[in-house]
């Protein structure tokens, strides 16, 4: 495991935190919520279908990343009910398995960028207010290495779910442009390849490694590095 970098000053301490984690019913989102709440945040556990949610100490909520109605209903509840947001973990998503562009269906195209792209755009924008209310308010969002288009990672295959990873960089570049200096803490991770609905079986790693740096980069204080894409609790190349 790597050591924590030495400008990263960490939360050790997540009491006072309200967190939102996409697609928290199953896998590395699962674990996210997890390890969160663990830490004491008060989690809401996203999914399309709250009853998938069954930990006693989250609170599930309604929430396709796809229906900007539910997005906007799940950031009025927590605004409701909590009054603030610190934590937003977007990590819903997924990932068709298709052959190169020419080959790719435009609905495979459609619903990837839909899930993986649009969704975590709207979802951060309805939550910024509440996010840019905290002292840190943290956006961490799910990429891959399947997404890196630096030093020929582009080598092939599975386009839409490559493009939908490019177009989080940019999301994650940006807010960090934007509202880095109003204390916003954006950053990308890449979990590896994991034994998840979306990895399969034969993935080396397990769901709870997966959610290890996800949740590290939730623990980042005010100040702490942004806009960055990390793996391994290392930054690594877009």
């Amino acid at each position: 495991m790597a050591d924590t970098p030495p400008d990263v000053d960490l939360k050790s301490d997540l009491t006072d935190d309200v967190a939102l984690v996409t697609g928290a019913n199953r896998g590395i989102g699962a674990k996210i919520a997890t390890k969160l709440a663990d830490l004491g945040a008060t989690v809401y556990a996203g999914a399309r279908d709250p009853t998938d949610v069954t930990a006693p100490n989250q609170h599930a909520i309604k929430l396709d990343v796809t229906a900007e109605e539910e997005i906007q209903s799940a950031v009025d509840t927590i605004e409701q009910e909590e009054g603030s947001l610190d934590i937003l973990v977007n990590n819903a998503g997924i990932f068709p398995r298709s052959g190169p562009l020419h080959e790719m269906e435009r609905a495979d195209f459609d619903r990837t960028m839909a899930v993986n792209l649009r969704g975590p755009v709207l979802l951060t924008k309805q939550a910024l207010p509440l996010l840019l209310d905290s002292h840190s308010g943290r956006v961490v969002s799910m990429s891959s290495g399947l997404g890196q288009f630096t030093d020929g990672q582009m080598d092939g295959q599975y386009p839409a779910y490559r493009l939908s990873k490019v177009g989080i960089g940019g999301l994650t570049a940006y807010l960090d442009g934007e509202y880095g200096d109003q204390g916003l803490i954006a950053n990308a991770v890449s979990p590896g390849w994991v034994q998840t609905d979306m990895g399969g079986d034969r993935a080396p790693r397990s769901p709870s490694k997966g959610a290890e740096t996800p949740v590290w980069l939730s623990q980042f204080a005010r100040g702490s590095p942004a806009g960055k894409l990390w793996k391994d609790k290392e930054q690594i190349p877009w």
